[in-house]
């Protein structure tokens, strides 16, 4: 485990602390002798001076010093520069006397203040040899003031030396010598403190370390943690067949009512009790985690086959079901648990976190299983990051665009309008339908992104043909859920409409009636009324298919009904279906709103709508949906040479209406 520059700094300054409050005493002791020294054969003034700013320094040393202890909290960077600032002033004036001494000639007051200066040189090297921060930057200002002191008495005119200076000068040889042993002495001391000190860092970044990789309630490794070790318990290639590795995703049942009911101190208590039993069941032969909330995973090493992983899971769901006592009350929570396993090698870690994942919310909507074990033949392949990076790629250099099916007034055969279909032309598989990427899409969260370009795209063609002389009609674009139960999704489509403003008086959203009880019904009644002022027409698709009641077609605003192909498919020989689509051309026509009738395949199905009274259609007996420029070329016959629609290139493409 490694330090920074800054956690070095700040163990050091805790061993400088407590050097200094140790040999204070001894500090003002010399600085007192060194002073009289001055004193008796130098500058009275000077020796009251700086006596004065010796002892006010250490005073503002022992206040901030008062502050740090050898553990504790890590200290501030601030905390730490302003103890050694303090340390690195406080040196200079204890440094004064020998130049003051050095100056004044004679070779007995020469040799004080040389044993003075070198014995500063002694007590920094030996008490701070193991603090280099302290020991470089305290050493630097001592030969400085050393070098003036040698200049001092180069300048100085020589004088004789008197038998008091010589006592002086033996009194300081004694004290130099006191101060050495001392001084070496006490570099035990400070060696001992510096290692506390070093153990204390190390300890408190270990505990760091622990609760980085550690869930805080259960003491079980979180998800990162987890990751690594799960991954080192991968089996090698050559052992795979024989030594599986198995993922095994746990997911409480009936948690939440415990906390709703019991409070949060009882749902910590069952965590606890849980997290308990796993690690005791997986034992050494794997790793256990919290993955957050009421989900745990483990990685056990050595599962032979499915088999073996499936009676794993069911000993884990029935050991988890125990009941467990808290403040004398019998609580109870179950568990449904996906498994996955290592069966190639080209398995990866994430690679069977995601088929326990699957597995695991299978076992969660059967209530017959508590586990099942992910088998890739039976579960839909999962969208990847590998996925979301080529979705977006495809948007963004349009390989994913909108195709244009057309809607045809029956009575005259002519374009009234297209709907605008999205298409993925793959480079390798072809020309893909939204059935086969719009999962992918909801799944990587994509949908914003997915709409936006495809709403802009469509905006922006309706704005190239009227401005090439051809009028589209009515061009709709489907709008999904959560862009009209959202203020953000509508305030985006808001901003991106207002680029286009011839453009937007020929758009129509199209919104299926299940969105008017899936969420919140007066939000979405304000979306949808604020498009219709910004001039953008609401179709109601599939209608007929899902939830809406009369009640809802009172209360909501829109401009069109699209009979859903299911009641189309069943004309001319389901007469319920019959009943039904006359039943909802009524209403269409009692409402005042226009009505389309999608799936329009047959000659027989166009001649029973349009003698029921409908008057526009789309489906593949006309065309299905054909890429712009196709429909360019549509509108140019239908403007220029006034000739009906008629579709002379009808393909294969499958019936697909949810683009």
């Amino acid at each position: 485990m490694s330090l920074s520059l800054v956690d070095h700094f700040s163990y050091q300054t805790r061993v400088a602390v407590h050097v200094n409050n140790r040999d204070a005493l001894k500090r003002l002791f010399a600085a007192m002798m060194i002073m009289i020294v001055c004193w008796l054969f130098g500058d009275q003034r000077a020796a009251v001076f700086w006596s004065a700013v010796i002892v006010c320094s250490e005073l503002l040393g022992r206040i901030v010093n008062r502050r740090v202890s050898l553990t504790g909290p890590p200290l501030p960077f601030g905390l730490c520069l302003a103890i050694w600032a303090v340390n690195w002033l406080t040196l200079w004036p204890m440094l004064v006397p020998a130049v003051v001494l050095a100056g004044h000639g004679s070779d007995a007051l020469l040799v004080a203040s040389l044993l003075w200066v070198f014995g500063i040189h002694v007590h920094i090297s030996n008490s701070y040899a193991a603090l280099p921060f302290f020991n470089w930057s305290l050493m630097i200002p001592a030969f400085a003031m050393t070098a003036i002191m040698f200049w001092q008495a180069y300048t100085a005119p020589p004088i004789a030396s008197t038998l008091l200076e010589w006592c002086a000068a033996t009194a300081m040889l004694l004290v130099y010598a006191g101060n050495t042993l001392q001084t070496m002495s006490a570099q035990k001391d400070t060696l001992v403190k510096l290692a506390e000190a070093r153990k204390d860092a190390d300890k408190r970044l270990s505990e760091l370390e622990f609760l980085t990789r550690h869930d805080h309630l259960t003491g079980l490794m979180n998800r990162r943690a987890f990751e690594e070790a799960a991954t080192a318990l991968l089996p090698r290639r050559s052992n795979r067949d024989r030594n599986q590795l198995g993922y095994f995703l746990i997911d409480l049942d009936g948690f939440k009512p415990i906390n709703d009911s019991y409070s949060h101190k009882a749902g910590d208590a069952v965590l606890v009790t849980v997290a308990e039993r796993l690690t005791k069941f997986v034992g050494n032969s794997g790793v256990v985690a919290r993955l957050g909330g009421d989900e745990f995973a483990t990685a056990i090493s050595g599962v032979r086959n499915a088999a073996q992983a499936m009676r794993l899971a069911n000993e884990i769901a029935t050991l988890i079901k125990q009941p467990i006592m808290v403040d004398h009350k019998r609580l109870e929570v179950g568990a449904s648990v996906g498994v996955a396993l290592t069966t190639s090698t080209q398995d990866s870690l994430a690679g069977i976190a995601s088929g326990a994942d699957q597995a695991m919310y299978k076992a969660k909507g059967d209530p017959g299983q508590v586990a099942f074990v992910y088998d890739r033949d039976s579960f839909p392949v999962r969208a990847s990051l590998d996925d979301r990076v080529t979705i977006l790629r495809a948007m963004q250099k349009q390989n994913i665009a909108p195709y244009y099916q057309p809607k045809i007034n029956l009575d005259t055969g002519f374009i009234e309008g297209f709907e605008a279909l999205s298409r993925w032309r793959h480079p390798t598989r072809g020309l893909l339908l939204p059935g086969k990427f719009l999962p992918y899409i909801n799944e990587l969260g994509l949908q914003t992104d997915f709409l936006m370009r495809t709403t802009g795209l469509v905006l922006q063609q309706i704005e190239d043909w009227l401005e090439q002389g051809f009028d589209p009609g009515e061009v709709s674009v489907n709008l999904p859920e959560v862009t009209l139960a959202t203020l953000s999704g509508r305030a985006s489509v808001m901003d991106l409409i207002e680029k286009f403003p011839r453009a937007r008086a020929k758009l129509t959203f199209e919104v299926t009636e299940d969105v008017f009880i899936a969420r919140s019904g007066n939000l979405i009644q304000e979306s949808i009324a604020a498009f219709r002022k910004a001039g953008i027409r609401i179709s109601l698709d599939d209608f007929g298919t899902g939830f809406a009641s009369f009640k809802h077609l009172r209360e909501l605003e829109f401009d069109e009904l699209k009979l859903d192909t299911g009641f189309v498919r069943g004309l001319g020989h389901d007469k319920a279906a019959e009943v039904l689509v006359a039943g909802f051309l009524g209403i269409g026509k009692g409402l005042g709103v226009k009505v389309i009738a999608e799936g329009v395949e047959t000659e027989a199905q166009r001649t029973l709508l349009r003698k029921m009274g409908c008057t526009v259609c789309q489906g593949f007996y006309y065309s299905p949906a054909m890429p712009s420029k196709e429909a360019r070329n549509a509108l140019w016959r239908q403007h220029t040479l006034g000739v009906p629609f008629t579709n002379t290139q009808k393909t294969a493409e499958g019936s697909d209406d949810a683009a």
